[in-house]
């Protein structure tokens, strides 16, 4: 439980920093609705058609969380690098693990806002109706989690690389594709139908990986800053 609180008091030193400035949120979202509108354009004379925007929307909306998180991550230690923070987190009387949960929760609620934000632009863009709140809001919670768990420990890993801008998503996409196969199917599904039901076995998917991963995480972020 102490471990817990240690690291979401890291997440709101991170919140707490992030929105004084809200350089990469504004960052993320723009780029997240840059993706949004130029799918838009580009599929002009499908819009209004319901069935066909139903088999677009999964993949435009992991495309634009995928990226505008990918965005974020270069972010996520790059700042605490140029501040001199990392070494005082280093420092700091507490398990390295706590550094990487709590990074990972900033993470998810920075992605969260962006995605937040990033759905009603698709709904008006795409004139679409979208049914199944609830189980879309599970989906985007478990997927995003497991972008993060991962996004995080690589984001810790490339910091002190020369190109990481570049290392980083190079590292990180093919790591994801279990997450985003299964979060762009259950999306697919739930927007489909609505019913939740039809994608148990997407979210039990989602799940098993968000736990592995966030398991990893703990074990191995210690090693991944070292000097």
């Amino acid at each position: 439980m102490t471990a817990m609180i240690k690291s979401i008091h890291i997440a709101a030193k991170d919140l707490r920093s992030e929105f004084r400035t809200k350089q990469m949120l504004n960052s993320m979202l723009i780029f997240s609705l840059v993706v949004i509108v130029i799918f838009s354009i580009s599929f002009g004379e499908l819009l209004g058609r319901p069935e066909m925007v139903s088999q677009l929307a999964p993949g435009v909306l992991w495309i634009a969380f995928t990226f505008a998180g990918t965005l974020g991550l270069s972010r996520a230690f790059a700042a605490e690098v140029e501040n001199g923070c990392l070494e005082g987190l280093k420092l700091s009387p507490i398990d390295r693990s706590s550094i990487y949960i709590g990074k990972t929760i900033s993470g998810s609620l920075l992605m969260f806002a962006v995605e937040l934000l990033t759905i009603p632009i698709f709904i008006i863009l795409f004139n679409y109706s979208i049914s199944g709140i609830f189980g879309l809001a599970v989906v985007i919670f478990l997927g995003t989690v497991g972008f993060m768990s991962v996004g995080t420990l690589l984001s810790a890993l490339t910091v002190s690389t020369r190109t990481r801008e570049i290392m980083l998503p190079v590292l990180l996409l093919p790591l994801i594709i279990p997450v985003i196969i299964p979060a762009v199917m259950a999306t697919g599904k739930i927007l489909a139908d609505g019913n939740i039901g039809n994608i148990m076995t997407e979210l039990r998917l989602l799940l098993v990986y968000d736990l592995i991963f966030l398991a990893v995480g703990q074990l191995v972020f210690e090693y991944t800053i070292m000097d």
